[in-house]
C-alpha cells in the first residue's frame, strides 16, 4: 500500500497537527506502508524541494506572493495541486489522502479526478469554527457561510471521510453526508515516543521556582478559547485554599501579552510562572514538575465538536487531567473517572474543582492508572492506525482501471 499524504504543512514545524501527521505516517510506516507527504504553500521557503524529517519523506510547495483574499486561496490551490500531481508521477501511490483545511483537499480533489486515484479527505477541525476560534474570522458572516458551504461540497466529493472525533462525524451527518462514508480516527498518542514519563526534574523546578508546590500545568498555545485568562482569574481562590499552589505556563501563542499582563495584575503574581516555548523533545521535563494540568477551554463551536490532543498526552505522562465540561473534553474525560470536569468560563468552579483534586491525594494513583490504560487501549496511534486500513482496502480494490501512470505528467 502506498499513500500520499497532502498537508497544510508538517515537520520541521511544530504544532498539534504536524504532531498528529507525524504519529499517523510514523504508524503507517510501522505497517509496512508506504508513504509520503506534499506540504502546501503555508509551509513557507524549505531549503530542498524534498527532504527526509524524521524518516518521513516530505515533498515542499514553493511559497507564492500575497495575493488578495479568494485570490490568494485560489492560487494555494492551484500551486499545491501542480506538485501533488509532479510527486504522484514518481511515487506512483494507491491512494491520495488530504488532510483539512479544506485547501488541501480541493487540491488533491484536482488530482483524484485526472489521475483517477481514490481520496480520502481527513477533517481535524472545520475552518470556518478554527477562524472563529484563533480571532480571524465570526461566526455567520458570509466568509463563515462560504467556507462551510465549499467544506460540505468537498465532503460530498471525496470518497471517503475521516474525522478525529463524534463531534464532528455527527456535524457532517446533520449536513446529509452518509454515515457510512465517515471514519472516526481519533487523537492519539505516540507511545513510542512520548510514553515514558521522566522522573521529577528537581532542577528545572528549582531554575522556575516550584520546588516543593503543588503544580497546576497548562502546556499548550495560547488561544482565547483555551481560557487561560479563566485559569489566571481562579488562582486566588486556589491559592487561598491551597497555599503551596502554583500555575506553570508553557507554550506562547496570540494572548500570551494579554495573559501576561493579567497575571502581573493579579493578587497572587508571584504563583504563576510563565516558561514560554520549549522544544517539543523537551517538553516531558515540564510533565514531570506538574501535578494537575489544567484544560479550561471556553464553552463555542469549536471546543464542543472538536477533541484536543494536550489532554490524551497528559494522560500518557501519568498526569493527572482536570478540564472544562465542553464536548470535546467529554469525549475524552470520564469525570472522576479517567479526570475532572469543571463549568466552563467559571474561575470559582476551576479553583474549587482543582482544590478539590489537591486534597484528595489518595486516589491519585488509581486515577493515573486509568487514565494511563485508556490512553494504551484506545488513543495509541500503534492501534489507532488500523482503522485506516479497510477504508483504503475498499477504496483501492474498487478502482477498476489501471492508474495512468504511463502517460505524461497530469496537468492540473
Amino acid at each position: 500500500m502506498k499513500i500520499l499524504h497532502v498537508l497544510d504543512h508538517g515537520l520541521p514545524l511544530q504544532s498539534g497537527y504536524t504532531f498528529r501527521t507525524r504519529a499517523i505516517l510514523r504508524a503507517q510506516q510501522a505497517r509496512g506502508w508506504q508513504v509520503a507527504a506534499v506540504t502546501g504553500t503555508r509551509q513557507g521557503a524549505s531549503a530542498a524541494a524534498a527532504e527526509t524529517v524524521d524518516g518521513i519523506d516530505f515533498h515542499r510547495t514553493a511559497p507564492i506572493g500575497a495575493s488578495p483574499p479568494v485570490l490568494g486561496e485560489l492560487r494555494e490551490i492551484r500551486a499545491l495541486s501542480r506538485r501533488v500531481a509532479e510527486v504522484a508521477e514518481t511515487f506512483r501511490p494507491d491512494i491520495l489522502h488530504a488532510h483539512s483545511p479544506v485547501l488541501g483537499a480541493l487540491a488533491a480533489l484536482r488530482v483524484a479526478r485526472a489521475t483517477r486515484l481514490p481520496l480520502v479527505y481527513e477533517i481535524r477541525a472545520f475552518w470556518e469554527d478554527a477562524a472563529v476560534g484563533n480571532g480571524t474570522g465570526r461566526e455567520g458572516s458570509a466568509r463563515y457561510r462560504a467556507t462551510k458551504m465549499l467544506e460540505t461540497w468537498a465532503v460530498r466529493r471525496a470518497d471517503a471521510v475521516s474525522v478525529i472525533c463524534e463531534g464532528l462525524r455527527g456535524d457532517l451527518i446533520a449536513r446529509g453526508i452518509a454515515p457510512d462514508k465517515i471514519l472516526v480516527s481519533p487523537n492519539g498518542v505516540d507511545l513510542a515516543l512520548f510514553g515514558t514519563p521522566l522522573a521529577y526534574d528537581d532542577a528545572l523546578a528549582r531554575r522556575i521556582g516550584v520546588t516543593g508546590a503543588e503544580v497546576i500545568g497548562f502546556i499548550g498555545s495560547f488561544y482565547d478559547y483555551e481560557g487561560i485568562d479563566d485559569l489566571i482569574a481562579a488562582m486566588p481562590a486556589l491559592v487561598a485554599a491551597r497555599p503551596t499552589a502554583r500555575l506553570l505556563l508553557v507554550g506562547g501563542g496570540p494572548m500570551e501579552a494579554a495573559l501576561r499582563a493579567q497575571a502581573a495584575a493579579s493578587p497572587v503574581a508571584s504563583h504563576i510562572h510563565f516558561v514560554g516555548r520549549v522544544p517539543h523533545d523537551e517538553v516531558d521535563r515540564y510533565y514531570s514538575l506538574v501535578d494537575i494540568l489544567a484544560y479550561p477551554r471556553k464553552r463555542m463551536r469549536l471546543t464542543d465538536l472538536v477533541t484536543p490532543l494536550k489532554p490524551l498526552e497528559a494522560m500518557a505522562q501519568r498526569r493527572l487531567v482536570a478540564a472544562s465540561d465542553v464536548g470535546g473534553h467529554r469525549e475524552l474525560i470520564r469525570d472522576g473517572i479517567t479526570g475532572t470536569l469543571f463549568p466552563p468560563g467559571d474561575p470559582a468552579g476551576i479553583a474549587a474543582a482543582l482544590a478539590g483534586l489537591l486534597g484528595d491525594r489518595d486516589g491519585w494513583e488509581e486515577r493515573r492508572d486509568r487514565g494511563r490504560a485508556f490512553v494504551e487501549a484506545e488513543r495509541n496511534w500503534a492501534v489507532n492506525v488500523g482503522r485506516y486500513e479497510p477504508v483504503y482496502q475498499k477504496l483501492t480494490s474498487a478502482v477498476a482501471s489501471p492508474r495512468p501512470w504511463s502517460r505524461p505528467p497530469v496537468s492540473v
